[in-house]
């Protein structure tokens, strides 16, 4: 007997959790535990106008730039349209289904402009943890090849 046709139907209302959907051994998971970015804006407000458009928080682009290191993501746009795709990566950035991911030139305006002259990517990332490395789940993220 032929099975039903099934008709694409959107439904009103859906109830759909990133948590959820991201393992718990998933190495972003394990970072997530001990990266602490709270006092990233205080320590970047100076770089930023207090009048235009709002820009992009940092806390966001930090987050990506550490996705595309562990991730082997050299590229800015690539790392836009995986952050776009992945819901590991969504979640880790703090982004919801529904939440754009910004464009890969202000991606890197933001990364060559802001950030370079902040020296934040400089500075040893130390001040910006709650645990070890080794506590993370490993050495680090870019010692060891992906599988």
């Amino acid at each position: 007997m032929m099975g039903y046709r099934q008709v694409e139907q959107g439904a009103l209302f859906y109830e759909f959790s990133l948590d959820t959907h991201v393992p718990a051994d998933h190495l972003l998971r394990s970072i997530d535990r001990f990266f602490d970015l709270s006092d990233l804006r205080a320590y970047l407000r100076p770089f930023y106008s207090t009048t235009g458009r709002p820009s992009i928080g940092p806390e966001l682009m930090i987050r990506m730039l550490l996705v595309g290191y562990c991730f082997g993501i050299r590229s800015e746009r690539r790392l836009c349209e995986e952050v776009d795709l992945n819901l590991a990566f969504r979640w880790f950035c703090r982004l919801g289904l529904e939440s754009a991911v910004p464009d890969h030139s202000t991606f890197s305006k933001n990364r060559h402009g802001r950030f370079r002259d902040s020296d934040l990517l400089r500075e040893p990332p130390r001040r910006r943890r709650r645990g070890s490395a080794a506590q993370a789940g490993g050495e680090g993220c870019g010692d060891s090849p992906r599988p």
